[in-house]
């Protein structure tokens, strides 16, 4: 089951930001990671993704890591064409072509 998982985290510039992203990636399940709309936010996805360790592992660089939420992600279903109309048989079976060649080879039949 897929988890999106937002963490509040203080990244005022471009090497704290790294620093967060490699935290992350090493942890197991992740599948990805985007910086939200706000900057201080941490999107991560995956399946399997311990929240807790994750978070912990993110306070021992940061001193500061809240959960903001936990969702599920529900994968979005194909839409499902309609089956292919069923086969008719057609009874009494239609006529044969009938053939008033006299060749002994006749290229209709």
């Amino acid at each position: 089951m897929k988890r999106k998982i937002v963490i509040k985290l203080p990244m005022h510039n471009d090497k704290a930001k790294s620093k967060a992203l490699k935290i992350v990636v090493a942890e197991e399940g992740v599948i990805s990671v985007n910086i939200g709309k706000e900057i201080d936010m941490l999107e991560v996805m995956g399946e399997g993704v311990d929240s807790v360790c994750l978070v912990k592992a993110l306070r021992k660089k940061f001193c500061f890591a809240d959960i903001l939420s936990i969702e599920e992600v529900k994968a979005e279903k194909p839409p499902q064409t309609p089956p292919p109309p069923p086969c008719v048989l057609q009874w009494p079976p239609p006529p044969l072509p009938i053939c008033e060649c006299n060749y002994d080879y006749c290229s209709i039949l």
